[in-house]
């Protein structure tokens, strides 16, 4: 028996979440007041093989009886019956954008100010947080990925990893990202821009990215990178961070930034990591990478 217990910030995904188990043929509850899991769990359990995975949706919108949460999976632990929770979050900026875009109110909303509402959640949440077997950061998630990662948990049984990794390839003229946390540049390796039949090429583009891959430099680099943030992933888990940016820069973005960050949105995503990749600059420039 799997009985998962979805909680987390209103606006985070949990609807989705929920959606998805239901296609994972879990037996599920929506908004279920805490003080019924107990007699819920007896009833499921007692089922025998009738149902084998539950899922209920438990938040702030039960308003008063949220707080009763606690006390029953007190006593659903002395009846010996297992549970996990899943927490579901997202950055305070995230949260605001899909209110406004949803046009609905937020359960604790009372006075028109969003984002002391979901302040009082987050305090109000802390604790379940903090007791939850799986939490993802649902910020840079599509719901795509979502589902993929949920389907990870509850279907293959893989342990999620909470770090959402971008991979973020830039032109220095442009400046570097602000949200980088890793920042690596890449203009010691050859520039594509000096051969005249690859400089109007991207490192999305065939040419460009064997140009720059066949340099014994840059098999050296993209391996040191890999072996760095192999050692420094866990480490980030462990200190709780849901979202790591490691940003390439070259010149002007378009070519050895572009191939390089490739290459490690590809090693991250074959070692099983949670990895998005984008290219802020690839559009600028597009006669050829600036000197």
């Amino acid at each position: 028996m799997r009985f998962v217990i979805v909680t987390g910030l209103s606006g985070a995904g949990k609807t989705q979440a929920i959606r998805c188990l239901e296609d994972f043929q879990y037996f599920c509850i929506d908004n279920l007041p805490p003080a019924l899991i107990p007699k819920l769990s007896e009833l499921c359990y007692a089922s025998g093989d009738k149902i084998d995975k539950v899922a209920i949706v438990v938040d702030i919108r039960g308003r008063g009886f949220f707080d009763e949460l606690f006390q029953s999976l007190k006593s659903i632990e002395n009846m010996g019956y297992k549970y996990e929770i899943l927490f579901l979050d997202a950055s305070d900026n995230v949260l605001v954008k899909r209110y406004k875009e949803s046009r609905r109110n937020h359960p604790l909303n009372n006075d028109g100010n969003i984002i002391d509402a979901i302040h009082e959640e987050r305090e109000r949440l802390k604790e379940v947080k903090k007791k939850a077997n799986h939490i993802i950061d649902t910020s840079n998630l599509s719901t795509r990925q979502l589902r993929e990662e949920l389907r990870k948990i509850f279907i293959i049984g893989e342990k999620f990893e909470s770090l959402v990794i971008t991979v973020e390839s830039f032109g220095f003229k442009y400046g570097i990202p602000i949200d980088a946390d890793l920042v690596f540049d890449v203009r010691f390796l050859p520039n594509p821009y000096y051969i005249d039949e690859l400089k109007h090429y991207s490192g999305n583009d065939i040419p460009v990215r064997d140009y720059v891959l066949k340099w014994s430099e840059t098999v050296e680099f993209i391996k040191k990178v890999d072996d760095l943030l192999e050692f420094l992933i866990p480490y980030y888990i462990k200190e709780g961070k849901a979202r790591l940016v490691i940003a390439v820069g070259c010149t002007g973005g378009r070519h050895r930034s572009v191939t390089i960050a490739n290459s490690i949105y590809e090693k991250l995503k074959e070692n099983g990591h949670t990895v998005l990749i984008t290219h802020r600059d690839l559009s600028n420039d597009v006669m050829g990478d600036v000197r």
